[in-house]
């Protein structure tokens, strides 16, 4: 069966900026296709080019060489209300609209469609307030912008980008001042609007957790200025996501595929033999261990961990402990 046509895609782009006649190339070869029903995360250091990648792909900075290709044209073809039919975007910035309701904000969202006046009709209506229910924030549709939590006015603009009907969403890194519960949130939003709405739907963010969570797929931008694309479990076991700090100067950053997260390993002195039946419990004592400077295996004695209040450490004398903490403290005396 022929792939679907991917509904945005990258041939050889190199992305910068221009500074006194001369080209900065922030990342170069870069091949990536967008594909609807899915939920892209890019990932990647500060100052590695997502922003850029995103402006680029957007249409509001050119690329140094190469092309994007929208619908099957290219990105530079679309004049600007032609564009923003099929692309809506959703910026890292707080909103200023702070004066407006809801309504009032997502209805900016029919923009592209209603003409020169701006003016609303019946089939406008409904999409707003359609798309304040797929964001999740109907319920404060006539509460002003300035009285919402983080996490609401961040619906609230996703909200506004869904009134554009557009076939691409583009958010640079929607989660990055919210709270855990409004990080979650907003993820799992997006992965919903993706797969219910048939959205291309792409972030950048630096919510790594919840981008190997919930993204169906991944863009990595690797320390060598190239971005990799792939799905997400695949990227993991294949080391594409390490590479997003594999070179020395970071410290010896590595990526644990088994947890899902980066670490800096450190120097264990010593080391003791953990046993039990609880994998969660096991691996949180291990992770109290490591941060200790001690290894999970060694021959400095054994750790049988029954219950979080039945922990039984055997060394030159065997020690009941009902906490981890009283682990620590028996181990570090």
């Amino acid at each position: 069966m022929q792939a679907p046509r991917p509904a945005l895609s990258t041939t050889n782009l190199a992305i910068g900026y221009h500074s006194g006649g001369h080209a900065t190339i922030v990342a170069h070869g870069i091949n990536l296709q967008l594909h609807s029903s899915r939920l892209t995360a890019m990932l990647g250091r500060n100052g590695i080019g997502k922003s850029t990648l995103l402006r680029t792909i957007a249409g509001a900075q050119p690329a140094i060489e190469g092309t994007v290709q929208l619908g099957g044209r290219n990105i530079g073809s679309y004049r600007p209300r032609e564009l923003s039919q099929q692309m809506s975007l959703v910026y890292t910035d707080r909103t200023q609209a702070g004066g407006l309701t809801v309504r009032q904000l997502v209805s900016l969202g029919r923009y592209p469609h209603t003409g020169f006046f701006g003016r609303l009709g019946k089939h406008d209506r409904n999409v707003v307030t359609q798309s304040m229910a797929a964001a999740g924030i109907a319920h404060k549709e006539t509460a002003f912008v300035a009285e919402l939590s983080d996490g609401e006015r961040q619906k609230a603009m996703i909200a506004r980008a869904l009134a554009q009907e557009t076939p691409i969403m583009l958010l640079d890194e929607p989660t990055s001042f919210l709270d855990v519960a409004s990080r979650i949130e907003v993820m799992t939003l997006l992965h919903r609007l993706a797969h219910d709405e048939h959205k291309a739907i792409l972030l950048s963010t630096h919510d790594i957790a919840q981008a190997l969570s919930l993204a169906d797929e991944l863009w990595v931008a690797t320390h060598d200025h190239h971005i990799l694309q792939g799905c997400t479990e695949d990227c993991i076991l294949s080391g594409t996501v390490q590479q997003m700090f594999a070179h020395d100067g970071q410290n010896g950053i590595i990526f644990d595929t088994a947890l899902g997260n980066f670490e800096i390993p450190l120097q264990a002195t010593r080391g003791y033999t953990l046993r039990g039946d609880n994998p969660t419990l096991l691996r949180w004592i291990a992770n109290a261990l490591r941060r200790n400077g001690i290894a999970a295996t060694g021959d400095a004695g054994t750790i049988i961990a029954n219950t979080p209040t039945d922990i039984t450490l055997t060394s030159q004398h065997t020690t009941h402990c009902t906490s981890i903490a009283e682990l620590l403290a028996a181990i570090t005396q």
